[in-house]
C-alpha cells in the first residue's frame, strides 16, 4: 500500500509546551487506534519554541479515512481535552494550516 506524507502546523498557547508534551505522553489508546484505523502512521509533532508553532508530519495511506475523523466522538473528546492549550476555531477544532512540500530528498 502506498502512502503520502503530509505536513501541517498548529498553534500552542504560550507557556503550555510542558503540558502539551505531558498530555501526548499519555495519549489515549483509543485515539492511537482511531488514527491507525484511518490510515495514519509515522506521526510526529515538533515545537518551534520561539513562535509557539507545532509542526507535524505524518504518513497516510492513499485510501486514508482522515476526512471522517472530525466527526468521530474520540477525536472530538481529544480536541476538547486540548482546547485550553492550543488555538482553536469557533467550530471546536484546532487551527490547522497545511504546509505544501517545497523539497524532498529520499
Amino acid at each position: 500500500m502506498s502512502t503520502e506524507k503530509v505536513a501541517f502546523r498548529m498553534f500552542l498557547i504560550p507557556g503550555c509546551a510542558a503540558e502539551y508534551q505531558r498530555r501526548h505522553a499519555a495519549i489515549w489508546p483509543e485515539l492511537s487506534a482511531l488514527l491507525r484505523a484511518a490510515g495514519v502512521s509515522d506521526y510526529s509533532i515538533y515545537l518551534d519554541q520561539e513562535h509557539h508553532v507545532l509542526f507535524a508530519t505524518l504518513r497516510r495511506s492513499r485510501a486514508h479515512g482522515m476526512d471522517a475523523l472530525p466527526a468521530h466522538p474520540v477525536m472530538r473528546r481529544w480536541w476538547a481535552h486540548m482546547a485550553d492549550i492550543m488555538r482553536y476555531g469557533a467550530d471546536g477544532t484546532p487551527i490547522v494550516e497545511p504546509l505544501p512540500c517545497m523539497f524532498h530528498m529520499d
